[in-house]
C-alpha cells in the first residue's frame, strides 16, 4: 500500500512539475498593423510598375525578431526569446511597400504577370533594426536601396533611411517604431517615384 501510495505521489509530482514547465511567457507574433491613411501623393502620373520582391542579406530572411545594444556593443545582434515577427522583415517590406503605392492609386504588377514596358522596381534591406540607444530609449531604424529600371536599363538609383523613436523600450514597442519606419520610407519612394520621367 505504502508503495502505491509513493507512486501515486511520483507520479502527481511529474504531472505538476510538467505544468510549471510549460508556462513560460507567452509567445508573441508581430506585422506592422493595418494601413495608415494614403499619403500625400499625386500618383496619377506614376504608369503602372512591377515591383519585384525585396532582396537583402540572409539574417533578415527569418521571423526571429532581433535588437542591438548601441551602448554596450553595437556589433552584436541578439534575439528577443518570446518575441517574433509573423514573417520575414523581406517579406513584410515587399507587402508593406507594394500596399502603399497600390493605395495611392499606382497600378502595382508582380513580375509573373508584367505588362511589356513596364518599369520595374527592384529594392534592397539594408538595414532593418530595433536600436537601443541606453536602456530606456530606442528607435527602430529602416534603410534601404531603390532601382527602377526601364527596358532592362538603370533609370534611377537613390537610398532612403527612416529611424523612428520607439514608445516602448521593448519588442512591441521596437514592432511598432519598425512599422511606422516602414510607412514612413514607403512613402519616400512614392513619392520618389512621382519625379521619375514615364516609360517611352
Amino acid at each position: 500500500m505504502t508503495n502505491l501510495r509513493n507512486r501515486f505521489a511520483i507520479a502527481a509530482l511529474a504531472v505538476l512539475l510538467g505544468a510549471c514547465a510549460s508556462k513560460g511567457p507567452t509567445q508573441a507574433h508581430f506585422d506592422f498593423g493595418p494601413l495608415p491613411q494614403p499619403a500625400a501623393v499625386t500618383a496619377g502620373s506614376i504608369a503602372p510598375i512591377i515591383v519585384a520582391d525585396m532582396t537583402g542579406p540572409a539574417s533578415l530572411d527569418s521571423e526571429r525578431m532581433h535588437y542591438r545594444l548601441l551602448y554596450a556593443d553595437a556589433r552584436q545582434q541578439r534575439p528577443y526569446a518570446y518575441n517574433q515577427w509573423t514573417a520575414t522583415p523581406l517579406q513584410l517590406m515587399t507587402q508593406r511597400l507594394k500596399a502603399r503605392i497600390a493605395q495611392a492609386g499606382v497600378k502595382v504588377l508582380s513580375t509573373t504577370d508584367a505588362a511589356a514596358g513596364a518599369m520595374l522596381l527592384r529594392t534592397e534591406l539594408d538595414d532593418f533594426a530595433h536600436n537601443f540607444d541606453s536602456a530606456t530609449a530606442s528607435n527602430g531604424t529602416i534603410t534601404l536601396r531603390a532601382s527602377v529600371f526601364s527596358a532592362h536599363k538603370l533609370v534611377d538609383q537613390k537610398s532612403f533611411t527612416r529611424s523612428v523613436p520607439a514608445p516602448t523600450a521593448d519588442a512591441a514597442g521596437g514592432a511598432r517604431a519598425l512599422a511606422d519606419a516602414a510607412d514612413a520610407l514607403s512613402g519616400d519612394v512614392l513619392a520618389w517615384l512621382a519625379t521619375l520621367p514615364a516609360p517611352k
